[in-house]
């Protein structure tokens, strides 16, 4: 069989589907020394000790089946627990709740368990970039909403109401975001779960850095008034506990959704993983002192970060969430790809470019400020040079 003809056996969606434009600047560094990479989502620390430990344990027990397909009862209580006293939106674990692999999975469910071909997902940009390729995947067209830095990248009512149609189904949400840092107060919130309300909207809300806030305490857009029924709420164990390798999610709402979500799990994945279950019971139970720890220093370092880059002339505005920073390099004259591919091959300092995650991106990099201050530090002084040089 030639490749032509092998080809023309893929779906048409999938071989249109570009690749991800963040994973290209890691294939560009590969076998590259002296890096600074500012590039890479995850947190820099190694999931703690005791969670290690209570997975080991678990093995040498023997725990090495399935589990339930929603996930261990246990974790569905500890996850109910969490949520309630932290965040104080309330889920039964028995309907509400589900386990899957990683965030990244319930949001895949979700969708596919609520469009219909042709129906709209509204999407806020710039945003992560597997929305819209999963969204296409399960048959909806995104619709971008654009936000904008004057507005410190927040959803305004103002910009939804425009995007609205008869075909708008889903809206999905990532506050704190990823890439731009920004978050949503319950004030933020009022107008957008009111538009949602009135247009029968279902949202997913995408709440993996709920833990990383740095300014109060995370607002979920479940918890306003009429939004819980209508409102799928995505989170994990990956950013805030670092625990991005165990592969473990969670999914919470309204039992009819929820129970759809379950079926197509129960085809495809089964069940996550039941060590990476047993170490997320752990870090409910007995991590959430070393979690606060790990956030004490992010947010240090998302202090020295904001303030060297404004120090070296890229405009920022103040990310109050996530481990993310979103300068402008709008005024190098160079495109946000430009920028980026100059500074690691210059300087040897690793970020991703703007447009990456939408065309609301374009003039603007993201860097990552989970790892050491010392890279931190040396990575500003490279990008200053650079800055120099241009």
């Amino acid at each position: 069989m030639s490749n032509h003809s092998i080809r023309e056996l893929i779906s048409p969606v999938v071989r249109e589907m570009p690749p991800s434009g963040i994973r290209k600047f890691f294939d560009l560094i590969d076998g590259q020394k002296d890096i600074i990479s500012l590039g890479v989502g995850e947190p820099d620390f190694v999931t703690p000790k005791a969670v290690r430990d209570a997975c080991i344990r678990s093995l040498e027990q023997g725990r090495t089946t399935y589990t339930h397909n929603a996930g261990l009862p246990e974790l569905r209580e500890a996850i109910a627990e969490y949520l309630s006293s932290g965040f104080e939106v309330n889920y039964d674990p028995a309907d509400e709740i589900m386990v899957t692999v990683g965030s990244s999975e319930a949001i895949d469910l979700a969708l596919r368990a609520v469009i219909t071909p042709g129906d709209e997902v509204l999407v806020p940009v710039p945003c992560y970039i597997s929305y819209a390729p999963i969204t296409a995947l399960s048959g909806g067209m995104v619709v971008e909403i654009e936000t904008r830095a004057e507005d410190q990248f927040k959803l305004t009512a103002e910009a939804l109401q425009s995007k609205i149609t008869p075909r708008s189904k889903v809206l999905i949400l990532c506050y704190p975001n990823n890439p731009t840092g920004a978050v949503m107060t319950y004030e933020d919130w009022l107008p957008i779960a009111k538009l949602a309300v009135e247009h029968n909207l279902l949202v997913i809300s995408d709440e993996i850095y709920a833990e990383l806030t740095y300014e109060g305490k995370h607002v979920s857009l479940a918890g306003l008034p009429g939004m819980k029924e209508r409102t799928v709420l995505v989170s994990g164990f990956s950013k805030g506990f670092a625990m991005t390798g165990w592969r473990v999610g969670y999914a919470c709402g309204h039992p009819e959704v929820i129970a759809a979500m379950l079926k197509i799990h129960q085809y495809t994945l089964m069940c996550a993983p039941i060590m990476g279950q047993i170490a997320a019971i752990e870090s409910l139970k007995n991590g959430l002192e070393e979690k606060d720890h790990m956030i004490d220093s992010y947010n240090q370092r998302r202090r020295m970060i904001v303030q060297g880059l404004r120090q070296i002339g890229l405009p920022c505005h103040e990310p109050l969430g996530a481990f993310y920073v979103f300068p402008s390099i709008a005024h190098t004259g160079l495109t946000s790809d430009q920028f980026a591919q100059r500074l690691l091959q210059e300087s040897k300092v690793v970020t991703v470019p703007g447009d990456a995650f939408g065309p609301g991106g374009e003039g603007f990099i993201r860097c990552s400020y989970a790892t050491s201050l010392p890279k931190l530090q040396e990575a500003l002084e490279r990008m200053q040079a650079f800055l120099g040089r241009l």
